[in-house]
Protein backbone atom coordinates (compact mmCIF):
# COMPACT_ATOMS: atom_id res chain seq x y z
CA UNK A 1 0.00 0.00 0.00
CA UNK A 2 1.47 3.48 -1.12
CA UNK A 3 0.08 6.11 0.41
CA UNK A 4 0.33 10.37 -0.62
CA UNK A 5 -0.95 12.97 1.58
CA UNK A 6 -1.31 16.68 0.65
CA UNK A 7 -2.79 19.53 2.31
CA UNK A 8 -0.17 20.88 4.94
CA UNK A 9 0.43 24.54 5.08
CA UNK A 10 0.82 27.65 6.96
CA UNK A 11 -2.46 28.64 8.97
CA UNK A 12 -3.18 30.99 11.43
CA UNK A 13 -4.41 30.11 15.01
CA UNK A 14 -8.10 29.33 14.92
CA UNK A 15 -8.05 28.52 11.31
CA UNK A 16 -8.95 25.28 9.30
CA UNK A 17 -6.85 23.02 6.87
CA UNK A 18 -8.31 20.08 5.45
CA UNK A 19 -5.40 17.23 4.46
CA UNK A 20 -6.06 14.24 2.08
CA UNK A 21 -4.62 11.14 1.70
CA UNK A 22 -4.32 8.88 -1.50
CA UNK A 23 -4.32 5.70 -1.29
CA UNK A 24 -2.50 2.70 -4.14
CA UNK A 25 -4.59 -0.41 -2.45
CA UNK A 26 -6.62 -2.46 -4.98
CA UNK A 27 -8.55 -3.11 -2.13
CA UNK A 28 -8.94 0.23 0.01
CA UNK A 29 -12.00 -0.54 1.44
CA UNK A 30 -10.50 -3.21 3.30
CA UNK A 31 -8.13 -1.05 5.19
CA UNK A 32 -8.39 0.78 8.61
CA UNK A 33 -6.78 4.22 8.03
CA UNK A 34 -5.32 6.44 10.41
CA UNK A 35 -3.28 10.09 10.95
CA UNK A 36 -0.31 10.39 13.07
CA UNK A 37 1.80 13.29 14.08
CA UNK A 38 5.30 14.32 14.89
CA UNK A 39 6.31 17.69 16.39
CA UNK A 40 9.57 19.14 16.86
CA UNK A 41 11.33 17.57 19.02
CA UNK A 42 8.61 15.21 20.46
CA UNK A 43 7.32 11.72 19.59
CA UNK A 44 5.42 10.38 17.13
CA UNK A 45 1.40 10.22 18.32
CA UNK A 46 -1.80 9.23 17.00
CA UNK A 47 -4.08 11.62 15.76
CA UNK A 48 -7.46 10.41 14.26
CA UNK A 49 -8.48 6.52 13.02
CA UNK A 50 -11.54 5.41 10.81
CA UNK A 51 -12.76 1.60 10.16
CA UNK A 52 -12.46 0.03 6.83
CA UNK A 53 -16.37 1.32 6.21
CA UNK A 54 -16.31 4.93 7.96
CA UNK A 55 -18.40 3.69 10.35
CA UNK A 56 -16.25 3.92 13.36
CA UNK A 57 -13.51 6.60 14.32
CA UNK A 58 -11.34 7.15 16.71
CA UNK A 59 -9.75 10.45 17.84
CA UNK A 60 -6.76 11.43 20.52
CA UNK A 61 -8.21 13.68 23.13
CA UNK A 62 -6.60 16.82 22.23
CA UNK A 63 -8.09 16.91 19.01
CA UNK A 64 -11.50 15.53 19.65
CA UNK A 65 -14.15 17.77 18.54
CA UNK A 66 -12.17 20.15 16.21
CA UNK A 67 -10.57 17.32 13.74
CA UNK A 68 -12.48 14.87 11.46
CA UNK A 69 -11.77 12.00 9.55
CA UNK A 70 -13.53 10.56 7.05
CA UNK A 71 -12.73 8.33 3.68
CA UNK A 72 -14.08 7.80 0.60
CA UNK A 73 -13.63 4.27 -0.73
CA UNK A 74 -14.92 4.86 -4.08
CA UNK A 75 -12.04 7.08 -4.54
CA UNK A 76 -9.26 5.18 -2.21
CA UNK A 77 -8.77 8.58 -0.23
CA UNK A 78 -9.03 9.77 3.48
CA UNK A 79 -9.61 13.01 4.50
CA UNK A 80 -8.41 14.73 8.20
CA UNK A 81 -10.64 18.09 8.41
CA UNK A 82 -8.90 20.34 11.26
CA UNK A 83 -10.75 23.09 12.28
CA UNK A 84 -9.84 25.30 15.47
CA UNK A 85 -6.43 25.06 14.90
CA UNK A 86 -3.76 25.49 17.71
CA UNK A 87 -0.42 26.23 17.71
CA UNK A 88 0.46 23.07 18.92
CA UNK A 89 -0.96 21.27 16.25
CA UNK A 90 1.82 22.09 14.15
CA UNK A 91 3.81 18.66 12.94
CA UNK A 92 4.47 16.68 10.21
CA UNK A 93 1.08 14.56 9.64
CA UNK A 94 1.37 11.17 8.49
CA UNK A 95 -0.75 9.33 6.60
CA UNK A 96 -1.23 5.55 8.01
CA UNK A 97 -2.49 2.43 7.10
CA UNK A 98 -3.32 -1.28 8.23
CA UNK A 99 -3.08 -4.14 6.58
CA UNK A 100 -5.71 -5.54 5.11
CA UNK A 101 -8.80 -6.80 7.35
CA UNK A 102 -6.74 -5.84 10.65
CA UNK A 103 -9.00 -3.99 13.05
CA UNK A 104 -8.92 -0.42 13.55
CA UNK A 105 -7.25 -0.70 16.87
CA UNK A 106 -4.00 -1.73 14.91
CA UNK A 107 -3.87 1.56 13.02
CA UNK A 108 -4.54 2.99 16.21
CA UNK A 109 -1.37 1.44 18.20
CA UNK A 110 0.97 0.47 15.11
CA UNK A 111 -0.51 0.92 11.30
CA UNK A 112 1.60 -1.55 8.90
CA UNK A 113 1.72 1.49 6.26
CA UNK A 114 2.84 5.06 6.74
CA UNK A 115 2.43 7.96 4.24
CA UNK A 116 5.65 10.46 3.34
CA UNK A 117 4.30 13.15 5.45
CA UNK A 118 2.81 16.73 5.13
CA UNK A 119 4.16 19.72 7.57
CA UNK A 120 1.22 22.11 9.07
CA UNK A 121 1.85 25.43 10.81
CA UNK A 122 0.05 27.22 13.02
CA UNK A 123 0.84 30.26 13.66
CA UNK A 124 -0.10 32.17 16.58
Amino acid sequence: VQLQACGGGLVQAGGSLRLSCAASARTFSDHAMGWFRQAPGKEREFVAAISWSGGSTYYADSVRGRFTITRDNAKNTVQLQMNSLMSEDTAVYYCTAGRSSDPIIAVMRQPRYWGQGTLVTVSS
